[in-house]
């Protein structure tokens, strides 16, 4: 005869990885950047830079938590040395209040004289309030608004809309400084910069800037006019400047398809940020209140591309440079240069080789760094006996 079962509650089992609730991304990115930190917003000039070199899983991480950048290289004995100024900030806003001033009757004006169209010069045009709680609540309103404009007709000025668009799996917030839906259903982008046109033309460098920059806001409309019956969003946007030394604006039409086409390319390559983050160690953070210590090994922790054109585009390049540096890598020579060593990583790597120690000598690059120490060498001692 069987003994009968015991009786009494059935032992507990362990929850295995896999029955145990999984974390959110939004709760991993909270714990990255910590716990009682607000998340620092990336705008679009951040997102241009940060598509300009999508191999930086660092930069990538960090943008996608919310981390201020700034304070993390403060904190790590590296500050960043660039920077608008609070004088310049200061005069910025001011220029950009005059252009949208009286409902942006000049803005209209200018947008009208430089892209025409069939339409009558715009008298007035509607201003939405597009006031919401968070960033997601002003992008739902932004999109309404936009929808009901280009169903409505005539010309509508969105002030400072909120714009949301997809990076890497995690979705960034953009602020552009306008844009105007005409009475076709076409959106214009507006950027408002502080930097002089002269003799109605501006410094090369600083309107390329502004159309990487402008080039992210038409990529996310796009997304919106995909959505919107009879909506189309401008490849050419309105760059608005102070004309020559005086504080009036006047305005020149930049065509941002090719910015555009490189923006949604380098993008796509971005590695998504879940996968990045769950190469972490456990308990990594970037709270600016943990040591020096502790706040290295978690950046280092993370994988970067650090080049040369890093120090004008993002807050830890310095600190990135530095490490570089100490490790030899030829990356910090630029690009360039590291695409024409090949397989020599390091700058020891790279000496040896030229002096003969190391290396293939039917390696290409081996046999070209051979002979330019050779030449070097040749050069030196015929200079020594000029002398």
């Amino acid at each position: 005869m069987s003994e009968s079962p015991a009786s009494g509650p059935p032992p507990q089992i362990p929850p295995t990885p896999a029955h145990r609730p999984a974390t959110t991304l939004r709760q991993r990115l909270a714990e990255l950047r910590g716990p009682s930190v607000a998340p620092h917003p990336l705008d679009a000039r951040a997102l241009a830079a940060l598509a300009a070199n999508p191999g930086c899983k660092r930069r990538a991480l960090l943008d996608a938590a919310g981390v201020n950048k700034a304070v993390l290289a403060t904190a790590l004995g590296s500050p960043a040395a660039f920077g608008q100024s609070q004088f310049a900030f200061m005069r910025g806003n001011a220029f950009e209040a005059r252009v949208k001033a009286d409902g942006g009757t000049e803005l209209l004006r200018l947008l009208h004289e430089r892209l025409g169209g069939g339409s009558e010069a715009p008298q007035e045009a509607r201003v939405p309030d597009l006031t919401a709680a968070g960033p997601e609540g002003r992008a739902a309103r932004t999109a309404l608004a936009l929808r009901e404009a280009t169903a409505t007709g005539g010309w509508t000025l969105l002030d400072h809309p909120m714009l949301a668009l997809e990076v890497a799996g995690s979705p960034a917030y953009l602020e552009p400084d306008a844009v105007v839906v005409h009475p076709d259903g076409t959106w214009t982008v507006v950027e408002i910069k502080s930097f002089p046109m002269i003799d109605s033309s501006a410094d090369a460098a600083k309107v390329g800037a502004a159309a990487r920059q402008s080039a992210v806001y038409v990529l996310a409309l796009e997304r919106i006019a995909g959505k919107t019956d009879g909506a189309r969003v401008d490849h050419r946007v309105l760059l608005v400047c102070p004309k020559d030394f005086s504080n009036l604006p006047t305005a020149s039409v930049v065509d941002v398809r090719k910015q555009r086409a490189v923006t949604r390319r380098q993008l796509t390559r971005l590695t998504r940020i879940e996968d990045i983050a769950a190469t972490l160690p456990e308990g990594t953070t970037f709270d600016p209140g943990c040591s020096p210590r502790e706040l290295g090994e978690a950046v280092e922790s993370v994988g970067a591309a650090y080049a040369p054109e890093c120090l004008a585009a993002c807050e830890l390049a310095f600190h990135c440079r530095e490490k570089s540096r100490a490790r030899g890598a030829v990356e910090a020579l630029g690009r360039g240069v590291r695409g024409e060593l090949g397989g020599l990583t390091t700058v020891g790597a790279v000496l040896a080789a030229a002096a003969g120690k190391e290396g293939d000598p039917s390696d290409p690059t081996v046999a070209a760094l051979r002979r330019a120490a050779a030449l070097r060498a040749e050069a030196l001692e015929g200079r020594a006996v000029c002398h």
